[in-house]
């Protein structure tokens, strides 16, 4: 996902794209594909909007690890997370296969292909990599891990209204990285999305038929470099 406005990384995003961002001297973009690459993955979509053209430039000249790039265009308007993913149908539902979500501005240690395997054993139609770490923002589980509700620890704001958080649900915070079954699309159609939208709106829109897991790895460590304090923390981990 490059297509954000990357407005936290003022100036540096005043003239280039956040997928871009260089930390410890290397592009995200590039450590996000390369890291896709190392657990198996060899086709990756991209989708662009904010100086798309810098992003294109960088992904034709450059040597990336992967057989094939496919770039999903936004350049008529921003279409968010889930519209983004939409708006991708062509690239990512060409074949019966689940494919694997991953924001660009996320570091992580996080076992990629540990995640696939745990998702062609569930019966979800999408598994969310979640842990345990610092957020106000969370995500609601019950016991098995299923998917309830969303909650913001700080202000109390909770989602839907008339969530219930019991003593034996999980509350994680989400990773940006997840794996979705192709049949997400029709689900996605048929419950009246399109256009622009979160796809947290999508996760919590109480869809009877639509099951969302969570799954958690031991030593997870997760960085989101969207922001100067935690862009410096990355880089001086990276060092």
């Amino acid at each position: 996902m490059c297509a954000g406005l990357g407005t936290r990384l003022k100036p540096w995003t005043d003239e280039h794209p956040k997928a871009l961002v260089p930390v410890g001297g290397v592009p995200m973009l590039r450590r996000v594909i390369e890291r896709l690459a190392d657990q198996g993955f060899d086709e990756v979509t991209i989708n662009v909007h904010h100086f798309a053209d810098q992003i294109i430039e960088f992904i034709q000249k450059e040597k990336l690890p992967v057989k094939n790039i496919n770039v999903s265009h936004e350049s008529k308007a921003l279409l968010d997370t889930g519209g983004g993913i939409l708006n991708a149908e062509s690239f990512l539902a060409k074949d019966s296969r689940p494919f694997l979500v991953h924001n660009v501005d996320i570091l992580s240690n996080a076992d990629l292909k540990k995640l696939y395997d745990a998702f062609e054993k569930s019966d979800a139609h999408i598994i969310l990599l979640v842990s345990d770490r610092k957020s106000d923002r969370r995500l609601v589980f019950d016991k098995c891990l299923n998917l309830k509700g969303w909650v913001n620890l700080k202000t109390g704001h909770i989602r839907p209204d008339n969530l219930i958080i019991n003593e034996e649900d999980k509350i994680l915070a989400f990773s940006g990285i997840y794996i979705m079954s192709p049949e997400v699309f029709s689900i996605m159609k048929n419950g009246g999305f399109s256009g622009a939208f979160p796809i947290m709106d999508f996760f919590l829109s109480g869809i009877s038929d639509l099951k969302i897991k969570g799954v958690s790895q031991d030593g997870l460590e997760i960085i989101d470099i969207g922001k100067p304090d935690t862009l410096h923390r990355a880089n001086l981990k990276i060092q």
